[in-house]
């Protein structure tokens, strides 16, 4: 049985805002409660959620061109939620690229979610640990 897609571009818009919706999850999604134990982020006017401008500028998705092997509704395939999950691959990102501050001599913490204030920490935590301990920088020793 060949697996018949109903719409391949709802499929992408599917992937692509699942992945958005991952990633702003991990980067921009902070919540905050009040003294009482109540929710303060519980609108868009307080609750960052990513908008068009947050999408990577150069996003390809395909799909897999074969049918699904596996028993489900006419052959289909899950595109909703393991996109997703593919959001990580932004905070791991970010958190290299902190982890570069220190020429990766130190994997500095990065809190969830990895909002501009916490990469800005994160940064200089690690900056702070390779000035400290006086780790080369494997730049400079290559141009010496």
């Amino acid at each position: 049985m060949m697996c018949v897609l109903f719409n391949v571009d709802i499929d992408i818009g599917q992937i692509e805002g699942a992945f958005v919706q991952g990633m702003g999850w991990l980067t921009s999604e902070e919540l905050s409660w009040d003294e009482k134990g109540r929710i303060t982020t519980n609108s868009p006017a307080n609750y960052k959620i990513p908008t068009s401008a947050d999408v990577p500028e150069k996003f390809n998705v395909k799909l897999f061109d074969r049918a699904n092997s596996e028993e489900s509704v006419y052959r289909s395939k899950a595109v909703g939620e393991p996109p997703l999950m593919l959001g990580i691959s932004v905070w791991c990102a970010l958190k290299d690229a902190c982890a570069a501050m220190s020429d990766h001599t130190f994997s500095p913490p990065l809190s969830v979610p990895a909002t501009p204030e916490a990469v800005f920490y994160s940064m200089q935590a690690a900056k702070a640990f390779f000035e400290s301990n006086d780790v080369p920088n494997s730049a400079t020793e290559k141009s010496a």
